[in-house]
């Protein structure tokens, strides 16, 4: 039995991946296995491969894309006192889907308003969208609209009762469509006094993007 190694005739050294057969410890280097070769577990594992082996744990994968994006700003204030609806200035964009079969996701942002004399105030909106010039389609399920406000204020408590109120509101569209699609959103003063969106002039932003499938 072999219990002594003249390592000045190894050149003092030895090379445990080259000079030693069998099982190597990974602490010396090896991989704990008398196997030579491996799988890659990426390139040559066929079906679902699981995400801890590169994979995304199912077989198949078709994430959406964004493949547009439209977006105007709006500087100038809108109000109305009316409890019927109607367009709120600026707030309007086209886009053309380059899909039939993408979803558009649209949104609206905006600073609103109950100033000190409207003892109480609101506003109902709705988004709408029309396809190439056509008839417009209310996409806010409902005929009130898809978002209100309502504001309350005591009338004696001067300015200091007055209120400015963040307005954010998005959906998603199916036009399944290819031509232009145009949305728009309308306001009303459902509960009395003034609505107003972008009061003083503080910016608000209308968005839409094409989500492809």
């Amino acid at each position: 039995t072999l219990t002594t190694i003249n390592l000045a005739a190894l050149g003092d050294t030895i090379n445990l991946t080259t000079e030693v057969t069998g099982t190597l410890p990974i602490a010396n280097g090896g991989t704990n296995s008398t196997a030579t070769t491996f799988v890659n577990a990426a390139s040559n594992v066929t079906g679902t491969l699981a995400t801890g082996n590169g994979g995304t744990g199912t077989t198949t994968f078709a994430p959406g894309k964004i493949l547009q994006t439209i977006n105007v700003a709006i500087t100038s204030e809108y109000s109305t006192t009316s409890t019927s609806f109607s367009d709120v200035t600026g707030f309007s964009l086209n886009i053309t889907p380059s899909a039939a079969s993408s979803k558009i996701y649209v949104g609206v942002y905006a600073q609103m308003y109950n100033n000190d004399t409207d003892t109480q105030s609101g506003a109902s909106t709705k988004f709408l969208r029309n396809i190439n010039g056509g008839g417009y389609t209310n996409l806010s399920a409902q005929s009130a609209g898809i978002s209100a406000i309502v504001s309350t204020v005591d009338a004696s408590a001067g300015s200091n009762n007055a209120h400015l109120i963040p307005f954010n509101v998005t959906l998603i569209d199916s036009p399944s469509a290819t031509t232009v699609c145009n949305y728009k959103i309308m306001g009303a003063a459902s509960w009395g006094g003034t609505a107003r969106y972008c009061y003083d002039s503080i910016s608000g932003y209308m968005w839409a993007m094409e989500i492809g499938a």
